[in-house]
């Protein structure tokens, strides 16, 4: 089955959906930190670079199903949190202009949890609402990428629709039994290098590609929280910022002081550093051969924690092809 991926970002959707037996056949990706990223790793795809706003109907091929996550700044918790009354968050009218016209047998939009903060929730009701109207029967769950074979808890939202014509209604997948922790993806690599300096990549003087970590002081706000999770348990969300990348599980957990300060603590100070770049990847589940190509070790994090995580795409992917065939 062919796929259509919006917002497309260094494609952990598609390869998800991929693995599961569909093809993307046409990608879009208005980021330019990106495009040598995707197009490395999805040679057979075309991709599309230019704003969504831009994109007519006419520019996208027909396919079975359109995939995508439209920006979640403008929802996130941590941030603003402008919603709709941000370019980036009415980019999701958008995404329904081109399927209204598209009518493919399923869409896919995955989001924040904070889309579902109550200051969001008219907004949210007319996405659905808008979703229904193009002729679509919606599904929508809030769900932990814990819960499907990804070492982090992870809340997002996923709004799956099926064309109202096929008479059928997406059921999401059970949570599977076993919660994969750090210890299972990670433990294996060894030593990280530091970033260079000014956070520029070491490039191909890595044994592992993208093992690298970058530099540089913590905030107040990063000290307000501990930020390290033990090898037996999932990881903190993956986080779209090198300066908010967990801390390694080699240290101890952060010592309490008041109630927004923490310390390391005292004497094993060395043992506190930034999860890498491809640690990161391995958390949300990208293969070792997934390279990640960039100069500012800043656009590796941003790639990596703003991407759908592999694994969980792929068991909804799972689900959909079941459905559909």
């Amino acid at each position: 089955m062919k796929l259509v991926s919006l917002f497309t970002g260094a494609g952990g959707l598609d390869l998800g959906f991929e693995r599961a037996g569909f093809h993307v056949v046409w990608a879009n990706e208005y980021d330019s930190t990106i495009w040598e990223t995707f197009e490395h790793n999805f040679p057979k795809t075309k991709l599309d670079r230019r704003s969504i706003i831009d994109i007519s109907p006419s520019d996208i091929p027909n396919a079975d199903g359109i995939i995508g996550g439209p920006p979640c700044q403008s929802w996130s918790e941590a941030g603003a949190g402008r919603g709709i009354n941000d370019k980036r968050g009415q980019l999701f009218h958008d995404y329904i202009r081109l399927l209204k016209d598209k009518q493919p047998k399923f869409f896919l939009a995955e989001n924040v949890s904070g889309i579902l903060h109550p200051k969001h929730s008219e907004a949210f009701t007319n996405i659905i609402k808008e979703f229904e109207n193009a002729g679509y029967e919606i599904s929508q769950k809030l769900l932990n990428a814990n819960d499907y074979d990804v070492p982090q808890d992870r809340l997002r939202i996923i709004i799956i629709g099926y064309r109202k014509d096929l008479k059928k209604k997406f059921e999401f997948p059970e949570p599977q039994k076993h919660k994969p922790v750090l210890k299972d993806v990670i433990y294996d690599l060894r030593l990280a290098k530091p970033a260079l300096d000014k956070n520029k990549t070491n490039g191909n003087n890595l044994k592992i590609p993208n093992h690298e970590y970058m530099n540089g002081g913590f905030s107040t706000i990063y000290m307000s929280r501990n930020r390290v999770r033990s090898w037996d348990e999932p990881s903190f969300t993956i986080q779209a910022g090198g300066r908010h990348a967990p801390i390694h599980p080699q240290a101890p957990k952060m010592k309490f002081i008041s109630q927004n300060e923490r310390i390391f603590v005292p004497g094993k100070e060395n043992l506190y550093r930034r999860l890498s770049v491809r640690e990161c990847a391995r958390i949300q589940t990208f293969p070792d051969d997934f390279i990640f190509k960039y100069r500012d070790v800043a656009d590796g994090y941003k790639m990596i924690g703003n991407a759908v995580p592999v694994n969980f795409a792929h068991h909804i992917a799972q689900k959909i092809m079941v459905d559909l065939k």
